[in-house]
């Protein structure tokens, strides 16, 4: 009976999809059974493989911004879905995460906060600059990276420091005059410009200065492969000075004149004014130079130009230095995609610097949710999830796809599905001959 059960329900939702002849509900035998199942089998096409499960909606799920006579109050409602606000509310907020509030149906489960705005970083401000976070505190999602955002007036300094982990940085505005010695005693000084990198690899001591390059001096994104670093607890060497003996200090620089040493600061400076530097050139060193460049010019490249906007990337292949931070800056134009895709075995911390986005992730299990970006803001996707980047606004969108590894890599749904034989491409998705033919065998990267 459970055999014949099985061979009915397989026949009746065969029926359902292709409109077969009906089948009759009188008992069949085991051999006629079977024979009808092989011969279903050998003619049932790719729309017949999944009636198991109904197939997707194909309702927009566009942002939503409130209804249609006053768009400037959202309302998380999506057609029968939801209901008014009628407490308290922040429409503003609202306005800037249109599908947090309004989700698009294809959403499901649950998936970590990736949307983090450093407009809500706690900032520390000191003569010469300021410095905000993120890091597991403020997006727990952000496991494996941290940022910092930092600004330098001209002739600021981010005093002489070091750390645990590698840093990596991008250049917003200004130019920045970077320092460092190795293990090796080589040194290294190098001027780092608008959309320029610099990397530190980890336990390297260096230092941070805003040239007069630019009146307003510098700001930069700074990356540390570490979700739980803190820039309060970098090594400084005023902090470190002022907490050792004072009979330590002059016997370690075998000071004959103790009064030398006497004006070192009681407690760390971090950020402090400075005189802009007026060279780049490092002081004479026997050990000799650093031999691969702290500083890649990303800036001065040429980009890549696609269907949907440009792309330009730098990882070890070209900045060999910067062995644990790879980058890829997209633009998006007003209309287009970053294509759906997702990071083998890296994860990506996202910095939008212009326009306007949304970002659905997809976590596995059915878990997705969709976020909204505007510049400042911070994303975060975990490596293997799959998601895409589409331009919301009527602007140019330019973010940072920034990634834990030495390599710029990523799978394309587009061109895995062309690079696979259509007839599995068939099974699973129903798509016709002339449609999986038009599917690129080279990656659009954005659309």
């Amino acid at each position: 009976m459970i055999q014949l059960s099985h061979i009915l329900c397989t026949l009746l939702l065969a029926k359902s999809a292709i409109s077969a002849p009906a089948v009759s509900s009188s008992p069949l035998s085991s051999s006629a059974a079977s024979t009808i199942v092989q011969k279903a089998s050998s003619t049932i096409s790719g729309i017949d493989a999944t009636v198991t499960v109904p197939f997707i909606s194909t309702d927009p799920n566009e942002e939503l911004w409130g209804p249609e006579s006053d768009p400037s109050v959202p309302v998380p409602q999506r057609g029968k879905l939801g209901a008014p606000i009628i407490g308290p509310t922040n429409p503003e907020l609202e306005l800037q995460n249109a599908d947090l509030l309004a989700p698009p149906t294809t959403d499901h489960g649950t998936v970590g906060n990736a949307k983090w705005p450093f407009s809500l970083s706690h900032n520390r401000l000191l003569a010469g600059g300021w410095a905000r976070q993120q890091n597991v505190q403020q997006m727990p999602l952000a496991t494996a990276m941290a940022g910092v955002n930092m600004r330098l007036e001209a002739g600021a300094i981010r005093e002489l420091h070091w750390h645990k982990t590698s840093e990596w940085a991008y250049v917003i505005k200004g130019t920045t005059q970077i320092t460092a010695v190795d293990a090796n005693g080589r040194n290294f000084v190098g001027n780092a410009g608008p959309g320029d990198l610099w990397f530190f690899p980890a336990g390297i001591p260096h230092s941070l200065q805003a040239t007069a390059d630019d009146p307003d001096g510098s700001e930069f994104l700074l990356i540390f492969p570490d979700g739980n670093f803190d820039a309060d607890a970098t090594f400084l060497l005023t902090d470190w000075l002022s907490h050792v003996p004072y009979e330590v200090v002059l016997k370690n620089f075998q000071a004959t004149d103790p009064s030398k040493f006497s004006r070192i600061p009681a407690q760390q400076l971090f950020i402090f004014p400075g005189t802009p530097p007026t060279s780049d050139t490092p002081p004479e060193d026997p050990q000799g130079q650093i031999p691969q460049s702290f500083v890649y010019p990303l800036s001065q490249t040429n980009a890549t130009q696609l269907a949907g906007g440009s792309m330009r990337t730098a990882d070890s292949t070209v900045f060999p230095v910067s062995t644990t931070i790879s980058v890829a800056e997209f633009t998006v134009n007003p209309g287009g995609m970053r294509e759906l895709h997702w990071h083998p075995t890296m994860d990506e911390w996202s910095f939008f610097l212009e326009g306007e986005g949304r970002m659905t992730i997809f976590a596995a299990e059915s878990n997705a949710a969709t976020f909204d970006y505007q510049a400042g803001d911070i994303g975060f996707v975990p490596s293997g999830m799959g998601h895409y980047v589409e331009n919301t606004g009527n602007t140019t969108l330019r973010f940072l796809e920034i990634f834990n590894g030495d390599r710029v890599q990523d799978i394309s749904l587009s061109q895995w599905l062309a690079l696979t034989p259509p007839e599995l491409v068939k099974a699973h998705l129903n798509l016709d001959d002339e449609t999986i033919a038009k599917l690129p065998k080279v990656k659009p990267i954005v659309v």
